[in-house]
C-alpha cells in the first residue's frame, strides 16, 4: 500500500533538501505545501487525500473540528515535542497517531539577544541607511552593560538568555508564577515581583510557554509600570502580551520601543499596526528557523514515519 504524505508550511521550500527522505520513496508520496492555508477549510480541502501531515510548529492548526474532516489521517507530525494547535485527545479518539521531533540547541535565545542589540544599537537600521547613501551616522546607541534585563520565565530558553546577558555585564532579574528565589540564586539571577520586574528592567524578554495561565499576562497595568525608556521582546507567543494595549503604548510613546518574533495573528497581516510604527522591531517568528534546527525537524520527521511503517512509531506524543 502506497501513502500520502503532506509537509506543511514550507515557506523557505528547504524541507526536501535538508533531510533524505529517500528511505520512504518505494511506499510514500510527498507533496510539499509552501504557502499559508488561508483559514481551517482551506486546509482540509487541501489535506483530505493525506494518511501523514508533517506539520511546522503551530502554523496549522489541528483542532477537533479540523481532525474530523480528515477521514484518511493515520499519522500526525509536529517539529518540536509540543504543539498547543494540536487536539491530542480528539486525534487519539480518531485513533490518529501523533509523534513529535528534537529539536538543535537554543536558536531562540539568539534571535532575542538580536533583537535587543537592534532595538540598543540600532543595527538593522544603520545598515539600511549605509546602503540607501543617507549620511554617515545618525543613531546614538545605548550600551546593554550595566543594564539590568527582566526575564519573564527562567526555564531551559530563559536561563540560556540570562547567561548570555550576565556575559554582556549585564544585571538579571527573573519572574513567573512559580518561580522561586533559590531557582533565581542557581541560575545566578535575582529573584523579583512581577511588580518589580516591570517597574525596573531596562529590557523584559518573555521567554513562556502559551497557556491558559499565560495568555494576557502581560497587560495594560504591567506596560503601564515600564519605564519611558525600557525595551520589550517577545519571542515567545503573541497572545501573552495584551496586543492592544501594546499597540496603544507604543503609539504614545510610552514605552521606548519592542522587539516582536511573535504575533496573536500569523502571519501578520500586511496592514497591522506594527508594521507602521517606527519604535518596533519585526521578525517573522524565526526564533526556531535555522538550518541546524531544521535538520533536526525534518530529519526526525523521516524517522517517524518510517517507524509509524514499521508498526513502531518514534517520539510519540499523548
Amino acid at each position: 500500500m502506497r501513502y500520502r504524505c503532506a509537509i506543511l508550511d514550507d515557506y523557505q521550500n528547504v524541507a526536501l533538501k535538508l533531510a533524505d527522505w529517500s528511505a520512504l520513496k518505494d511506499r510514500v508520496d510527498i507533496t510539499v505545501f509552501n504557502q499559508p492555508f488561508s483559514s481551517g477549510p482551506t486546509a482540509t480541502a487541501a489535506l483530505k487525500q493525506f494518511d501523514i501531515i508533517c506539520a511546522m510548529r503551530e502554523r496549522t492548526a489541528f483542532g477537533m473540528e479540523t481532525l474530523a474532516d480528515l477521514p484518511n489521517l493515520k499519522l500526525l507530525i509536529t517539529s518540536g515535542m509540543r504543539n498547543a494547535a494540536f487536539d491530542l485527545a480528539a486525534a487519539k479518539e480518531r485513533g490518529i497517531i501523533v509523534c513529535g521531533t528534537e529539536a538543535f540547541g537554543s536558536p531562540t535565545s539568539g534571535l532575542t539577544i538580536g533583537l535587543m542589540l537592534e532595538l540598543t544599537r540600532k543595527i538593522g537600521l544603520e545598515n539600511a541607511r549605509m546602503k540607501a547613501g543617507e549620511p554617515w551616522q545618525s543613531t546614538v546607541g545605548q550600551d546593554v552593560e550595566g543594564k539590568t534585563l527582566g526575564i519573564i520565565g527562567l526555564g531551559k530558553l530563559g536561563t540560556k538568555v540570562a547567561a548570555i546577558a550576565k556575559a554582556l555585564g549585564m544585571d538579571v532579574i527573573a519572574w513567573s508564577t512559580n518561580l522561586t528565589p533559590e531557582k533565581c540564586a542557581a541560575a545566578g539571577v535575582r529573584y523579583a515581583t512581577k511588580d518589580e520586574l516591570f517597574a525596573t528592567a531596562d529590557i523584559i524578554t518573555i521567554h513562556l510557554v502559551l497557556s491558559d495561565r499565560s495568555r494576557g499576562l502581560v497587560g495594560r497595568a504591567d506596560l503601564a509600570r515600564m519605564k519611558p525608556t525600557s525595551y520589550l521582546i517577545n519571542t515567545a507567543r503573541g497572545p501573552i502580551v495584551d496586543e492592544a494595549a501594546l499597540i496603544e503604548a507604543l503609539q504614545r510613546k510610552a514605552i521606548a520601543g519592542v522587539g516582536l518574533d511573535t504575533f496573536a495573528n500569523e502571519p501578520l497581516p500586511v496592514a497591522h499596526p506594527f508594521r507602521k510604527l517606527d519604535n518596533v522591531v519585526l521578525t517573522p517568528h524565526l526564533g526556531y528557523v535555522t538550518e541546524e534546527n531544521y535538520r533536526r525537524y525534518y530529519g526526525d520527521m523521516v524517522e517517524n514515519i518510517t517507524g509509524w511503517l514499521r508498526g513502531e512509531p518514534a517520539r510519540e506524543l499523548s
